[in-house]
Formats: structure tokens, C-alpha cells, sequence
């Protein structure tokens, strides 16, 4: 089938995406797979059928835009070709779901990091692994040579200085902090200047994640943007949403707010292997525009990957194709 089908047919490509294909084992069972039983219990295309996909690529979060704009491809694909067999619709959805995530763009997922001091500034609410994602992040980049400090920006909360400091210390990398309370901006200021001495590549810079006042939030993020600029020219050279694939469309509602707070560069996708609802990858591209950097795909430290737009597709249709 298509494109996807012929990247795939060499066991050294399927072997690449098997985290993929393993990860996204609960979205492929609860969603993708049925769509192979609509098309072959369907002996014409029609409007039902098409209100069958259209229901079903819904329950699976990729945001109801996506999905009436994918269907109605569908729809004018079938009158243009005069296509007549069900089962001829996979590969023009499989297409269609990988031109409406790139987009005729190219799609960088690699972090953008410089030859000196990068600082990767982590935003998103509370209790979306964002202290986790950090240390898994610091951990890839230290398979990479780099040398990486995390920064416990989240001042507000003990509980998040103390596990960030954990996580430092389990991955074996530079941490940086101050008291309960202290300014965020300071203690990123702090922290440049104390990176720079030890030489870091790399400061990771956790921060909090209340929702509750947008305006605050707006106020103390463009204060940390603007502290972090002053000490490094074109910094933060990453501003990174995590977020949770579990939450579904509410994780959309909040790649939105904190667009609009903040001038977000990508998205870390976290639990996508603990949900049924991978298609939300696809929302968030369509309707922000920001790419996905990042996916969580398991617990572990080491099962977090840089995004993959043909693994992922390959992903939620390996059974398919």
C-alpha cells in the first residue's frame, strides 16, 4: 500500500520503527484497526461509510478539523477516480494523514542546539511528566556527548525541586536551584551564569504550570524569555510544551493557551504508549501549526524518541498495511 507500505518493506526500516510499533500497540487496537473491519464489511462507499470513518478517526483525538477536512479529501478523491472499492481508501488515508502533518514543509524534530550554550526551556501544566520528560531529555542528550544541567525553575512547589533534583541525580547530570519562593527569572539568571562556569552544553529549564491566571503566567514566562535573551543571544533556543496523550482534546486546549502565551517551538508528547487516542499528534500540527519534537513511549529513560512523522504513521497502521 502507497509509500508508507514500500518505506517499510526492508527489515532494517521496520526495525527502526519497532518502539513505534510497540509503542502504539493500545491506539492501533482501540482505534486504527477497525478500520480495516469498516472497509472490508462495506461492499460500497457511501455517505454511512463515510460518517464510520469519520467517527472513528474522532474517537481517536485527531480533532474534529482534521478529521472533516481528511473526510472530505476522502469524499473528492472517490468522485475524481471514481474509486468503487472500499478497501482503495486505505492508502489515500494513510497518504493524507502524512501530507496534512508536513504540509509541504520540512519538518525538523532535531533540537536546535548550538556550538556553545543552549538553554531548552520546558513549559505545561502540572502533572503531565513534565520533570520526568526533562530528565529523559537530559539523559538522551548525554548518550549524545553533551553535558546537560537541569534547572529547577518551578520555584513555587518543593516537591518540584526536590524531584528534579532526584531525577538529576539519577541520570548522573548538573543541577541547579534556589530557595522555595525565589524569583524564576533570577534563578535562571543564576544558573546561566553558574552553566557557564562549569562548562555545560546544555541547561534544561523546568518551569511551573499553573493555568489558573493566563495573564500571570504570560507575565512570568515572557520575564524568563526575556532574562534568558539578555545573557544569550537567540535564547532559549527551545521553548518546549509537554504535554500528556492521555488527556486527549484537553491537551489540545492547552497547547493552544500556552501558544498563545508564549512562543512555543515543539511539543513533547508524553505516554503515547499508555493511550488509545494517538491521533492527537495530528490535532496539535493541524491546529497550531507547532511540530512534534519529542514522544514519550514508555517509563523507562531511554524510551523517549525525537519524532518520526513516517514511524508514527507506520505506528497507528502496521497491522493495517
Amino acid at each position: 500500500m502507497g509509500f508508507i507500505k514500500k518505506l517499510f518493506q526492508s527489515k532494517k526500516r521496520k526495525d527502526q520503527a519497532q518502539k513505534y510499533n510497540i509503542g502504539m500497540q493500545k491506539t492501533r487496537e482501540g482505534v486504527f484497526n477497525r478500520l480495516n473491519d469498516i472497509l472490508e464489511s462495506n461492499a460500497v462507499i457511501d455517505d454511512e461509510l463515510f460518517d464510520e470513518i469519520e467517527e472513528l478517526f474522532i474517537m481517536a483525538d485527531m480533532g474534529v478539523d482534521t478529521v472533516i477536512k481528511l473526510v472530505n479529501h476522502l469524499r473528492e478523491t472517490v468522485e475524481l477516480k471514481t474509486i468503487k472499492d472500499p478497501e482503495a481508501l486505505k492508502e489515500i488515508i494513510v497518504e493524507e494523514m502524512f501530507k496534512r502533518y508536513v504540509q509541504e514543509d520540512i519538518i525538523d524534530t532535531n533540537l536546535q542546539l548550538t556550538d556553545d550554550l543552549s538553554v531548552l526551556l520546558f513549559v505545561g501544566v502540572n502533572g503531565v511528566g513534565k520533570t520526568t520528560t526533562i530528565a529523559k531529555v537530559a539523559y538522551l542528550l548525554k548518550q549524545e556527548g553533551k553535558r546537560v544541567m537541569m534547572v529547577a525553575g518551578d520555584t513555587f512547589r518543593a516537591g518540584a525541586i526536590n524531584q528534579l533534583r532526584t531525577w538529576s541525580e539519577r541520570v548522573d547530570c548538573a543541577f541547579y536551584e534556589k530557595p522555595q519562593g525565589s524569583d524564576p527569572s533570577s534563578v535562571m539568571f543564576d544558573a546561566i551564569q553558574e552553566a557557564k562556569k562549569q562548562g555545560i552544553d546544555v541547561l534544561l529549564c523546568d518551569t511551573a504550570g499553573r493555568l489558573q491566571n493566563k495573564q500571570n503566567l504570560m507575565k512570568e514566562l515572557e520575564k524568563i524569555h526575556r532574562v534568558i535573551g539578555r545573557e544569550i543571544e537567540g535564547a532559549p533556543h527551545e521553548t518546549l510544551l509537554v504535554l500528556d496523550a492521555t488527556t486527549g482534546q484537553n491537551g489540545l486546549s492547552q497547547a493552544k493557551i500556552f501558544n498563545d502565551v508564549t512562543q512555543l517551538t515543539g511539543v513533547v508528547l508524553t505516554k503515547l504508549d499508555g493511550t488509545a487516542k494517538g491521533g492527537i499528534a495530528l490535532a496539535i500540527k493541524e491546529s497550531t501549526g507547532i511540530p512534534i519534537k519529542l514522544i514519550g513511549l514508555g517509563e523507562k529513560l531511554e524510551d523517549l524518541e525525537y519524532f518520526d512523522i513516517e514511524e508514527y504513521i507506520y505506528g497507528l497502521f502496521a497491522d493495517v498495511i
